[in-house]
């Protein structure tokens, strides 16, 4: 008894078959069923992630689709998928049909995506971020300056910005608060530091030690009050 002949339409998928799993390399199988016998249906394989060979079945996905719609079955791409031995899958099904339309075989394409979950795993983990507000730094972002003196200026600036008021406009009271702002970001255990916020305030730096004696004087009474 010869040999069964394939129809032209399937053997014309060969050499994609081919050609697909060359291109994704070892984590690729390809696979070309020929379904006028479902129980041997695998006629053509290049690639292995699913280890098996020539003769074997189609699969019970490819029978419920064909069972539900028939000949108006469609492809189902990128679909997950799971081997036994716990490789998880990415796979398309394409379905072959005649020149009546008449669905005779399909083409398998199964990628093992098991490494890369693994990876995809790993750089979630490792890109996992915490808001500064988680630690009580709502108002801050962290800046990095050359030297020390660009870390004051930066931080005065910032302070100026949130107050949102010109300096030549802004009341004694609010140049305290800006001291007292300042004073919460540690600018002050900068040496140095009140020169420069005495000439962005427009005051002399004995005043910033007045409004800075004010500005923690406050606090201390707001926080008794608590």
């Amino acid at each position: 008894m010869g040999e069964a002949k394939i129809h032209p339409a399937l053997e014309a998928m060969k050499p994609i078959a081919q050609g697909i799993a060359a291109t994704f390399g070892k984590n690729c199988e390809v696979v070309l069923h020929d379904l006028s016998e479902p129980s041997r249906s695998l006629i053509f394989k290049a690639g292995s992630v699913t280890n098996r060979e020539i003769g074997a079945p189609v699969t019970n996905l490819v029978l419920e689709a064909l069972q539900r719609y028939g000949d108006a079955t469609e492809d189902l791409i990128g679909y997950l998928n799971r081997t036994k031995d716990g490789k998880v899958l990415k796979s398309s099904t394409i379905f072959i049909r005649d020149d009546a339309g008449k669905i005779i075989g399909c083409l398998c394409i199964n990628f093992d995506l098991t490494e890369f979950q693994v990876a995809k795993n790993i750089l979630e983990e490792f890109c996992q971020l915490k808001d500064l507000a988680e630690a009580g730094f709502e108002r801050t972002q962290e800046q990095f300056a050359r030297d020390i003196n660009e870390v004051v200026d930066n931080v005065v600036e910032s302070v100026l910005q949130e107050l949102g008021k010109p300096v030549p406009v802004m009341t004694k009271e609010e140049k305290v608060k800006a001291v007292e702002m300042l004073d919460d970001r540690g600018i002050f255990l900068v040496k140095g530091a009140v020169d420069v916020v005495a000439q962005a305030l427009a005051v002399s730096k004995y005043t910033i030690y007045n409004y800075l004696e004010e500005a923690r004087a406050l606090k201390g009474n707001r926080r008794a009050v608590l």
